[in-house]
């Protein structure tokens, strides 16, 4: 769907100091050192066979919203609009949409400003420690960035490491290419972060905007810990799409659901609640973990939000949410109630 980056010192510095992407609730960053995270509530997490596990080998299946592209809704990378989304909606994951590079009105990204990505990205991650909630980073690129990718993951892995609740995903949807190319690409991207981060889970996209994953079964990285993204828009996506990710269950592949919508892949037209349902089901059954797009205002039908949205997501009103945040909201409540 739908610049040079500064060095750590700077990054970090980024983080200490008020930008529009940051924290909007009046308290300060989240803290993350050892001491705070000791004490969070959130299990690291580790990936066994096709199932995500926490620390006692439990099943772990993750429901939240995802944040729109950071570039053009920055406002709501913040810790009011991550604690509303744990407090208000249920969830127990968000995800930062790191915008890598230009995408039609998406011009305000990585490759353009560097800065103010890590800093959204910063302040998205300490709002989900601070609430403690899983958080995937997500490079949300099309195209293969691999140079820009390899300096962002270095900055927020040598930032957070193997923080309980940090997911990364490192590349958002690969459009038309080879499996062996998003290959050669992880094989770069992945030891960044395994350098600062060796036990975290990662999610690798997949081809053909991650709907290809029953190729990439017949293939997997060597490499533990990974999981791979499987992206569906319920008006477009059918059954034809399930036996794909059917296929690649059954050869072993563990599949997160990173993205997904009710409605047509373009973001927009109808919801298909019927073949929403569908999805849903095939997700419980599978036990697989669902992220819904997007935490945005765009007049489309797969932003959730109203231009009159505030900021911070606990001073959203009712009149505020449109009909898909509602369907989001209550599936999120329903799934992660059991």
């Amino acid at each position: 769907m739908k610049s040079n980056l500064p060095s750590l010192a700077m990054a970090l510095a980024l983080a200490a100091t008020a930008f529009s992407c940051g924290n909007t609730s009046g308290n300060s960053a989240a803290d993350t050192s050892a001491d705070s995270l000791a004490a969070s509530t959130v299990s690291p997490l580790h990936v066994s066979g096709t199932a995500l596990l926490n620390a006692g080998g439990d099943t772990v299946v993750l429901t939240g919203p995802s944040l729109g592209w950071h570039s053009n809704w920055g406002r709501f990378y913040n810790e009011g609009t991550v604690r509303a989304l744990k407090e208000k909606w249920g969830a127990n994951v968000t995800r930062a949409a790191i915008g890598a590079h230009g995408s039609g009105d998406c011009m305000k990204t990585y490759d353009a400003d560097s800065t103010y990505a890590v800093d959204c990205a910063i302040a998205a991650i300490d709002g989900a420690i601070a609430n403690d909630m899983y958080i995937i980073c997500d490079w949300h690129s099309h195209e293969k960035t691999t140079e820009n990718a390899k300096k962002f993951f270095k900055v927020i892995s040598e930032k957070y490491g193997d923080s309980p609740n940090i997911i990364y995903e490192i590349w958002n949807e690969p459009l038309d290419v080879e499996w062996s190319e998003v290959k050669d690409y992880a094989a770069e991207v992945i030891p960044v972060i395994r350098e600062n981060a060796p036990s975290s889970v990662i999610i690798v996209g997949t081809p053909k905007w991650d709907q290809d994953v029953d190729v990439a079964a017949q293939d997997p990285i060597d490499e533990k810990n990974l999981m791979y993204a499987l992206h569906y828009y319920a008006g477009t996506h059918k059954d034809w799409h399930r036996e794909k990710a059917d296929k690649a269950l059954a050869a072993g592949l563990p599949i997160f659901i990173s993205e997904c919508g009710s409605m047509a892949c373009t973001g927009d037209d109808a919801i298909d609640l019927e073949s929403w349902q569908a999805w849903i089901d095939w997700a419980d059954k599978n036990k697989i973990s669902v992220v819904m797009w997007d935490i945005a205002d765009k007049d489309e039908t797969c932003s959730m939000l109203m231009p009159t949205a505030s900021d911070n997501g606990m001073e959203w009103k009712d009149e505020d949410l449109k009909e898909w945040a509602r369907i989001a909201r209550k599936t999120i409540n329903d799934r992660n109630a059991r």
